[in-house]
């Protein structure tokens, strides 16, 4: 199976982020399946006819969200997303909740904080 990515340069998306995003999408919806070995920075950079560091920055911004995992010299494979987001997400909301406390907010004044940036990042679907 071959990793089809486009960028485009005249997208508002930096193409490092069109990378990450389409790789992301793709392991999301299935299309790259848990352990699909990424090809090699370098390697790929050369097949989009981008610099070796734009694909890289792609890479590392999808290790961080768990997305892919990078195994040394073996390379980089789609990783088991859904625990990866979930543990992020814990240890993101952790961090809130201890910061949200140390400023003074009141339980209901900082689940409110979170429901305004939810509905915000999401937009408002009736509640979903």
């Amino acid at each position: 199976m071959a990793l089809q990515i486009t960028v485009a340069p005249d997208a508002a998306a930096a193409p490092f982020e069109q990378i990450r995003a389409q790789i992301a999408e793709r392991a999301r919806s299935g299309a790259l399946p848990v352990g699909y070995k990424l090809p090699t920075v370098r390697g790929f950079a050369e097949e989009l006819g981008l610099a070796a560091n734009t694909v890289a920055k792609a890479y590392r911004a999808l290790e961080a969200d768990g997305v892919i995992e990078t195994r040394g010299r073996h390379g980089s494979f789609i990783a088991a997303a859904g625990d990866a987001a979930r543990r992020q997400a814990a240890e993101a909301a952790r961090t809130y909740a201890q910061r949200a406390r140390r400023l003074g907010l009141d339980r209901a004044a900082a689940l409110a904080a979170v429901e305004d940036a939810v509905r915000a990042a999401y937009g408002d679907q009736d509640g979903a």
